[in-house]
């Protein structure tokens, strides 16, 4: 298959990719037909899309906002969790503040958050 080249093309595997899906399952063999299109499709559409599709990375506050959405906890919460003022916690969530080496590493075990995040790496 061919390299993706525009946005009807686009469209277009991305129908393909919705009529595949429904073929396949966990018991389809790698070696299905069927299945070998889909992967080849959806590697070609992840490529177009990285190029005119790209998601940017959240920062740590926007991954911590997240993480507190995901899990329902409260800033306050959060700041008890890690051991600093509610204050504190509002100036790292407003980005005038940033976390201390060992709050990070709290922040990363307690919130589930990659190391490379918390580092910005």
């Amino acid at each position: 298959m061919e390299k993706i080249k525009n946005e009807e093309e686009y469209r277009t595997a991305l129908k393909r990719i919705d009529e595949l899906l429904p073929l396949i399952n966990d018991d389809t063999p790698t070696y299905d037909n069927n299945y070998i299109e889909l992967n080849e499709i959806s590697d070609l559409v992840e490529e177009y899309e990285d190029i005119y599709y790209p998601i940017d990375k959240l920062s740590l506050v926007e991954t911590i906002k997240l993480r507190l959405e995901e899990m329902n906890l409260s800033q306050a919460k959060l700041a008890q969790m890690l051991g600093i003022s509610p204050s504190r916690m509002s100036r790292i969530l407003t980005g005038k503040s940033e976390p201390t080496l060992k709050m990070g590493r709290i922040i990363s075990q307690k919130l589930n958050i990659q190391p490379e995040i918390v580092l910005g790496i």
